[in-house]
């Protein structure tokens, strides 16, 4: 009985290396998905850099069952929301945009309206990355206002 496991674990060995010397892809290694997983260890705050990100093999389907990331440029520039672990698979959840605008802090609110521009320093009542709707108190007349976050560090205050 142990000769014959013996005899198909060299034939299925022999069949899986002649498969890969003719370039016949194996079905099971077709199937297989490659995710990105944090090489070191990525703690919360850390901006992800490519250097931090290798490849893993995962069963196939772990993405259509997951809500996982899977690929390496939608994770560069973002960051940790969480302690990211060696080899495991990165959540959609556990990272984030960067903040551009830190709550506590002093910033310009920008109002334009066809030519007219209104320039103001606000207070940010919360923290907000690009495109973020967030709450800013104005210094002058201590009004809490809502604007959105703009690439360049300032909150736009739209028309009504």
């Amino acid at each position: 009985m142990a000769a014959r496991r013996i005899l198909r674990w060299v034939f299925a060995a022999l069949i899986t290396l002649a498969f890969g010397v003719l370039g016949v892809p194996d079905a099971r290694a077709a199937s297989i998905e490659h995710l990105p997983v944090a090489a070191v260890t990525i703690y919360p705050g850390d901006t992800i850099a490519a250097d931090m990100l290798t490849d893993g093999t995962f069963p196939p389907g772990t993405t259509a069952n997951f809500p996982l990331i899977a690929s390496p440029e939608a994770l560069i520039g973002k960051v940790a929301r969480r302690t990211l672990l060696p080899g495991r698979p990165i959540a959609r959840n556990t990272v984030a945009e960067p903040e551009l605008v830190q709550k506590g802090k002093i910033i310009s609110a920008v109002y334009r309206r066809g030519a007219l521009t209104i320039t103001a320093s606000v207070l940010a009542l919360q923290s907000g990355a690009l495109d973020d709707a967030i709450q800013v108190r104005n210094i002058d007349s201590g009004k809490v206002i809502v604007g959105t976050v703009r690439a360049d560090g300032t909150v736009g205050i739209e028309p009504k």
